[in-house]
This record gives structure tokens, sequence and C-alpha cells, in this order.
């Protein structure tokens, strides 16, 4: 039989369009729901105004959509959930959370039956979610899944009093340093004269020697 398709069926035909379908398929379930009306007949003409508005009001949504699913592709918003082991959340974050953040925190508002999600989030992360509009216009928006427990952050008051800490054991450990290197000074200092006496010595003892060898000739 063929139709004309008054409202969008989808994954068969769209508002306007004319097929041809089982005949069983058009009398027990498009015409019954007036999805469609038998092309050529008074019912096709008495529409035809009706059908022309349609489609630009359709084609004015679309546009609109297209534009939004730009503005949003890529955009990231942040839950908070309460998480046990393994970084698993005690519940879930559902479609309708991420409309309700995405119109809070990014001011965009879009029905939670055209969030696609397989099943609810249950892992902490960053997970891509897919925002379909129609058939052919999507968008992939980032959702932030975090721990709702705030992070442990030292006292202001513990904080200055251990880096204090750390300071005062550097100015020490440099002390230390330079009283060392004051007291190994004089005994290397002290060695040298030492030395050379002791040098000394040794050449009078050579000469001495000789001498005596040549007295002996």
């Amino acid at each position: 039989m063929k139709v004309i398709f008054i409202e969008d069926v989808p994954n068969v035909a769209r508002v306007g369009q004319t097929r041809v379908v089982a005949d069983g398929y058009a009398r027990n379930f498009l015409l019954p729901r007036k999805l469609a009306v038998v092309a050529d007949s008074q019912a096709a003409v008495a529409i035809e105004s009706q059908l022309k508005k349609k489609i630009k009001q359709r084609d004015l949504e679309e546009a609109e959509m297209a534009a939004l699913a730009e503005k949003i592709e890529g955009v990231e918003v942040t839950l908070k959930a309460k998480v046990g082991e393994s970084e698993k959340l005690y519940g879930s974050v559902t479609s309708a959370d991420i409309a309700v953040e995405l119109g809070k925190s990014a001011g965009f508002e879009v029905d939670k039956k055209k969030i696609e999600l397989a099943e609810p989030i249950r892992q902490l992360g960053v997970h891509d979610v897919t925002v379909r509009f129609t058939h052919d216009i999507t968008a992939v928006i980032k959702v932030n899944v975090m721990s709702d427990e705030p992070v442990e952050e030292k006292p202001e008051k513990a904080e200055k009093a251990e880096k204090a800490g750390k300071s005062e054991k550097k100015t020490k450990a440099k002390s230390t340093k330079k009283a060392k290197a004051k007291t190994e000074e004089p005994e290397a200092k002290a060695e040298e004269p030492a030395k050379a006496e002791e040098a000394e010595a040794k050449l009078e003892e050579a000469e001495a020697i000789e001498e005596e060898m040549d007295a002996k000739e």
C-alpha cells in the first residue's frame, strides 16, 4: 500500500514522505494511529497544507537542535557521588542526573530521554556520553564522576610549623658543616710545618753523611 506519512516513524519514514508499505502494516499500525494516510485519497488532499506546515516546523526545530548539538559537543559536566571500594559508586549516575547538571552548570536544557546511556554510570572517571537529538543529529559530552568526600588538607598553622621546622634543620646542617670545616682547617695548617721540618731534618742528615764520607776519602 502506498501511504503518505503525517508523523515521523523512526527507521521507516519522516513526515511528508511517501512510501510503499505492507498492507497489514498500514491497516493495523500506521492508519489507526494516524501516522500516515493512503496516498491519492481525499484524506491526503485534505492534509496537504497541514503537512507543509509540519515540514517547515520540523526543519526549523532541526536547525535549532543542530546548533545546540554543536555548542554542547565536548562540554564536560562534573557530578559528585558517594564512593565505595575499587572506586565504585554506592548508587549510580543516570540520564536524569546528567540532564540536570547539564542545565545547571553548562546552561543547556536537554531532555533526559535524549541522553543515551546503555546503563547508569557506576564508576569514577570521565565517561563519553552521547546526546541524540534526532537520528542524524548527535553530540558527545564528557561526564566526570568524582567522589563527594573532601580532600584532606593540612591546617594552616601545622603547615607553617612544618615549613619552619624544615628551614631550621637546613640552617643547623649548614652551621655544622661550617664548624667542621673550621676545625679541620687549623689541623691541616698545623700538619704543613711538621712535614717541612721533617724534610729539612732528613736533608741535613743526608748532608752530614756525605761530609763524613768525603773526610774518610
